[in-house]
């Protein structure tokens, strides 16, 4: 009896060990699942922004949208800019966030086509890829953020310079670079805008590029003044090159002499608007432009839009967005642009 006794106890004290040890393993099991799960969340929890290049504040307040709106979805953001706006730089970063697994990437394209390889490549891993402010042909993403109506950008520059210079005289284009798919839309409805009979009288005498740099757009716009000394007006439809043709009139004390407009920050134009260098310019909020891109990268990797035609898109404070054609492609558009003078520079210089 005492034998069979032990042989009992034995049984249910190895039968307590089992139960022990197989309630024990899922919980390890389970941490060794979570950590792994948290490494594959985080992998697939990656937003990336590549903008044209740094030290560019349109692009930082832009980026600065993007953040606020993937933070508050509970992604991991990334933000990553070459030093100097070329195709090049962006390929290389956008290598290295394929090599990082990111979930999705919105670029500024600094080359319509030249980035397609790389972005094709990342697409054909899963990532989810889109395009803002200067977009990448059609084969390279699924969607592009479009600031505004391009048409409308276009043709609202011209009608004011017109405005400006009476309708009478020389006028140049400071643009970003020769390849931003963005400016060259505008400039060619600019050009369709300028073919109209109330027109006649102006002349487009150059189209500059000072590609997005402070310095070089200084020196494009100092060589503007000395090759067309009866030149009337600038439409410089980039905030850093705008900036820089406010600058080199003040410097030159040319207001009144030559009219500017284009697009530019308030907070760097508002000294030209109120010392009349600029009578008033143009621009939309560059952080709902990068808002609206947190949303529309977050829906693509979600899956509640696929980038087609006729999808909803809902944009928090921008509200529900549809997409719609865009050549080959399919986009998202914003609205008009925001005319700034003096009657309102003063409420939203500090803003950004």
């Amino acid at each position: 009896m005492k034998k069979y006794l032990t042989m009992f106890l034995s049984m249910v004290l190895l039968s307590t060990m089992l139960i022990a040890c197989s309630q024990g393993a899922p919980e390890t099991s389970g941490s060794s699942s979570e950590n792994g799960g948290d490494e594959g969340e985080s992998a697939s929890n990656k937003y990336a922004f590549v903008f044209k290049n740094t030290g560019n504040p349109y692009g930082e307040k832009m980026m600065e949208g993007f953040q606020e709106v993937i933070e508050e979805l509970g992604g991991e953001v990334i933000l990553r800019s070459p030093d100097q706006p070329t195709a090049e730089g962006q390929i290389q970063i956008i290598e290295q966030l394929i090599t990082q697994k990111v979930a999705a990437i919105a670029v500024a394209g600094n080359d319509q086509d030249a980035l397609e390889p790389v972005l094709k490549k990342a697409m054909d891993q899963g990532i989810k890829v889109l395009s803002v402010d200067s977009a990448v042909n059609a084969n390279s993403r699924l969607l592009h953020v479009n600031q505004a109506n391009p048409e409308r950008i276009g043709r609202v520059q011209v009608e004011a310079v017109s405005e400006m210079i009476g309708g009478v005289g020389q006028i140049a284009i400071l643009s970003a670079t020769s390849q931003a798919t963005n400016q060259n839309l505008w400039i060619e409805w600019m050009k369709k805008e300028l073919e109209k009979p109330e027109y006649s009288k102006i002349e487009l005498v150059k189209v500059a590029y000072g590609d997005d740099l402070r310095d070089k757009s200084v020196s494009e716009a100092e060589a503007l003044l000395k090759s067309y000394p009866d030149l009337k007006g600038i439409i410089a439809p980039t905030t850093v090159g705008i900036a820089a043709a406010g600058k080199v009139l003040t410097d030159k004390g040319l207001q009144g002499k030559v009219a500017l407009t284009g697009l530019g920050l308030p907070s760097e134009m508002a000294s030209y608007i109120e010392n009349d260098v600029s009578p008033w310019m143009y621009l939309w909020n560059p952080i709902d432009v990068g808002k609206v891109t947190g949303y529309a990268a977050n829906a693509l990797v979600e899956g509640t839009i696929t980038g087609s035609i006729g999808d909803k898109l809902e944009a928090g404070d921008q509200g529900t967005l549809e997409i719609v054609e865009d050549g080959d492609g399919t986009q998202i558009m914003l609205g008009d642009p925001f005319k700034f003078d003096k009657d309102n520079i003063a409420e939203w210089k500090d803003v950004y």
